[in-house]
């Protein structure tokens, strides 16, 4: 008998939030708690949340708010369990600081909450933003950060989903990894620079979404932050043919698509790229 993690009709509704996150913790959870009850009413099943979504502040303040991995009476993970069982719903905690050995540099983690408000499991973002963009400033993530090193696709509401993190989407080997490890969602949760994100957003999830065949959702931080930092927002959910299905426009807010399985085979079987691969 098919299962449901393995129905080929199975159909998943999802949404990649887009926050404007600032400095304050408990202001950036209730803007978060908000926005989950409202895709949650909207039907959405599985909902990811954006980069930084819980401080978006000075990277040295990261290691004071990082938190041990798993605890759920510390206030960011607390809160997301308490949502996620709240709200019924599978939750992509895209990007908070969790605590490494070394102190002053956390890791930046996607956390992934059940339905029951559980700890699934977690990814820590391995490749950081470490660019110069001249005019634009210079950035250097791995200055507060510290990087992961093992792939992760989470088995969330029975679909396959491969965990990334912004600056990740730059390396196609990444996502090859998350392909032959099962996924068919691949969440970006991002904090893109306005710079960066006009040029290269759209376009570098579009070829993930295609080359990986793969429905790719990628929640956004939008809007002004501290230290006149500017994200470039525009949240969206893109199929495995590499349209964009669904996309929030420069407010707060969300976008929220359906993803079939049964779509997702029929790109793999018309185009089978993925069994043509020779390297």
């Amino acid at each position: 008998m098919t299962t449901p993690s393995d129905d080929p009709k199975a159909l998943l509704r999802v949404a990649a939030l887009q926050l404007s996150s600032q400095e304050q913790v408990p202001e950036n959870l209730e803007k978060v708690d908000a926005l989950v009850a409202g895709a949650a009413r909207a039907g959405a099943e599985l909902v990811v949340l954006p980069e930084c979504f819980a401080y978006m502040g000075p990277g040295p303040g990261s290691a004071a708010i990082a938190e041990r991995l798993g605890d759920t009476e510390a206030p960011i993970q607390g809160a997301l369990s308490r949502i996620a069982k709240r709200e019924r719903v599978s939750l992509v905690a895209g990007g908070f600081p969790e605590r490494s050995s070394d102190p002053e540099r956390p890791f930046n983690t996607s956390a992934c909450f059940g339905p029951g408000g559980e700890l699934v499991t977690a990814y820590r973002k391995i490749h950081l933003f470490d660019v110069d963009l001249r005019t634009h400033g210079s950035l250097c993530e791995s200055r507060n950060m510290t990087p992961g090193s093992e792939v992760v696709v989470a088995r969330l509401s029975g679909f396959g989903v491969g965990l990334s993190i912004c600056y990740d989407v730059r390396f196609p080997e990444l996502y090859r990894r998350l392909v032959d490890q099962g996924a068919e969602i691949l969440t970006v949760p991002a904090a893109f620079t306005l710079y960066t994100g006009k040029e290269h957003w759209h376009v570098l999830l579009r070829a993930r979404a295609i080359e990986s065949q793969c429905y790719v959702v990628a929640a956004a931080q939008w809007g002004k932050h501290a230290e006149g930092k500017a994200t470039f927002g525009h949240a969206l959910v893109a199929d495995p043919w590499g349209t964009v299905i669904a996309e929030a426009s420069d407010q707060i807010g969300f976008a929220i698509a359906n993803v079939e399985r049964e779509f997702l085979r029929e790109i793999r079987t018309r185009v089978p790229s993925l069994a043509h691969r020779r390297l």
